[in-house]
């Protein structure tokens, strides 16, 4: 595995040349096909992937069906180290939602790894943190928030998580659909429709296909109707 994309791993932030190619030399390629699926809630775990190229939703199904999707990775993100650090079973489902390029790590090699190099253990207490917080603020907000500061939180979420920054405002290249921003935002697909269309009518994003910006404050028109 190329060290260089370690390099901009969070995870493995500050880390030198050594320590990466140690974390290198214990990876396993992987390949996935969109809607092809990585993890299953409630089997077994014992690795961890990196992602190299592509993305990856993270879910759970409620009793009655319905999806409720946690979050969407991309390019240099981690997942399935819950199930790495306790042994238990995994909590969610991960499924490819494009053609996706991982590398495993599996629990074995990774424990001696956090023996061998502390750092990376402290790096991923602040990820765990830092997820929880997320966890906190999504079902803070489903249970407070309406349905366009929902959709609002969630667009600003995938923006801190996925976006560029251009002179116009931030930019998310590839958004997910309708369907799954609804279930990102504990709503409609129609809902998010026309809660899009709202926020486009007043300034606060432009909309071109999947491609979508969060404008910047001097653009909003917040009188619009």
């Amino acid at each position: 595995m190329d060290i260089d994309l370690l390099r901009k791993v969070p995870l493995f932030e500050g880390l030198g040349d050594d320590d990466l190619e140690a974390i290198g030399n214990v990876t396993i390629p992987r390949s996935f096909d969109r809607d092809q699926v990585i993890i299953l809630a409630e089997e077994e775990g014992d690795a961890l992937f990196i992602i190299s190229q592509g993305e990856v939703k993270v879910s759970i199904v409620s009793e009655d069906g319905r999806e409720v999707i946690l979050s969407m990775l991309g390019d240099g993100a981690v997942f399935g180290e819950l199930a790495l650090l306790d042994g238990k079973p995994r909590s969610a489902n991960v499924v490819a939602t494009r053609d996706t390029q991982l590398y495993m790590v599996r629990r074995a090699d990774f424990l001696q790894l956090l023996y061998r190099v502390p750092q990376i253990a402290v790096a991923l207490l602040a990820e765990l943190a830092s997820r929880l917080r997320r966890t906190d603020r999504k079902i803070e907000g489903l249970a407070l928030l309406d349905v366009t500061s929902r959709v609002s939180e969630t667009l600003l979420q995938l923006a801190a998580d996925q976006g560029r920054q251009t002179d116009d405002g931030i930019v998310l290249d590839s958004r997910p659909t309708h369907q799954q921003l609804a279930n990102m935002s504990g709503t409609t697909r129609e809902t998010v429709s026309r809660v899009l269309k709202r926020l486009e009518a007043q300034g606060y994003v432009s909309v071109e296909g999947r491609v979508i910006t969060i404008l910047r404050e001097e653009h909003w028109k917040p009188e619009a109707t």
